[in-house]
């Protein structure tokens, strides 16, 4: 029995790659019943592959007329279904939002897309890296000389991923209210601008320069950066009120008076060298003992492989073990309805016959499935 706060709902989600996934993933961990269509002959075996964990799979051929009856047949029963694919992919294959609709019009159709269903660039290949690029946020990131792109977490997980999760839920909650579905175009870039918006409430009242490295939040400002200390490993620092900030002083033992004009955008550049100097003196190990757990808004910067044995992620239970693989655990968290990861990620058409009779197809019927090469 699944777990979490979404325990009851059901939802299709058609295969793809990046923020299609992790969507799924993150409707699994908190209990929804997702059950994944995947390509026929596809991959993703691998247990290591977090991002398709607690989902079903059936591996449907999806040019078969056959296999678009029987995806129908389950997106009937369903609250939701999403898909990643370009605009008019879902259509060309029988399966967009107005046959789907007229089956079933309570449900709600996700369309997950970089650039959108309309647009100039609509119909263009793109990634992460492009769909940030128009939003504003790309070139806010990153050094003096060049803009850096965050991993793929702006466009793809928070623009597109948690966008639609967030969409789609809503959508659920209009329809039970109403009767009535309707579909969600999220696009990457739209969800990336979203993002940006206390930077262009801050741009439009002159608090935010559209310079890279020169406001207090985009690495401009000494207090609030990361430094390298006496072993090559790293540090962050955010001491932004001047209450943290008189800490952080007090913690690095700087008394020099010209510390004191901490919001003199023009002395930064000279301050944050003078802060390396003194951070440089120590390890950082060192500077974990003297600051960590203090108001001065404080983190050691964590590798990958060290992020899950630190002290605070351990007592959180923030990453757990899955067969042998460290992976996030669900979030966030509920005090009654907690969510579950429900079971590592499944071989693609594993789930054939028990997911299809589960979703109230006969063995007979998925024997014909098979034997028409739809399944």
């Amino acid at each position: 029995m699944a777990e979490g706060p979404l325990n009851g709902l059901r939802i299709v989600e058609f295969a793809g790659i990046g923020p299609g996934p992790f969507c799924g993933m993150l409707l699994s961990d908190l209990g929804a019943e997702v059950v994944r269509i995947d390509r026929k002959g596809g991959g993703r075996d691998a247990k290591s592959d977090i991002t398709s964990r607690g989902r079903r799979s059936i591996a449907l051929d999806l040019k078969n007329t056959e296999a678009t009856e029987a995806c129908l047949r389950l997106i009937s029963q369903a609250d939701a279904v999403f898909e990643g694919f370009r605009p008019g992919v879902m259509e060309r294959l029988g399966l967009g939002p107005e046959v789907v609709l007229k089956r079933q019009p309570r449900l709600v159709y996700g369309r997950m897309t970089g650039w959108g269903q309309f647009g100039p660039y609509a119909h263009a290949a793109g990634h992460d890296i492009n769909y940030i690029a128009i939003s504003g946020a790309l070139h806010s990131i990153g050094t003096q000389e060049k803009p850096v792109p965050p991993l793929n977490l702006v466009g793809d997980f928070c623009g597109g991923a948690l966008y639609l999760a967030f969409g789609l839920l809503a959508g659920i909650i209009h329809a039970r209210a109403t009767g009535k579905g309707q579909v969600i175009d999220c696009s990457m870039s739209d969800g990336a601008a979203s993002l940006m918006a206390m930077f262009y409430g801050q741009k439009a009242s002159d608090q935010w320069r559209d310079a890279r490295r020169s406001n207090k939040l985009d690495g401009g400002a000494h207090f609030y950066d990361t430094y390298q200390c006496a072993d090559g490993r790293w540090i962050a620092i955010g001491s932004v009120e001047p209450h943290f900030y008189s800490l952080l002083l007090e913690k690095t033992g700087i008394t020099s008076p010209e510390f004191l004009q901490q919001m003199e955008s023009a002395a930064w550049p000279d301050l944050r060298a003078k802060l390396a100097a003194v951070i440089e003196t120590k390890t950082r190990d060192e500077w974990t003992d003297i600051m960590s757990g203090t108001d001065v808004c404080f983190a050691p910067v964590l590798t990958m492989a060290e992020a899950p044995l630190d002290p605070h992620n351990l007592a959180r239970q923030t990453f757990v073990n899955i067969e042998g693989v460290i992976q996030p655990a669900p979030a966030p968290r509920f005090s009654v309805t907690p969510g579950a990861i429900q079971f590592p990620p499944h071989r693609v058409g594993s789930d054939n016959l028990a997911a299809l009779r589960d979703w109230g197809f006969s063995e007979t019927e998925v024997d014909a499935l098979k034997r028409v090469g739809a399944l």
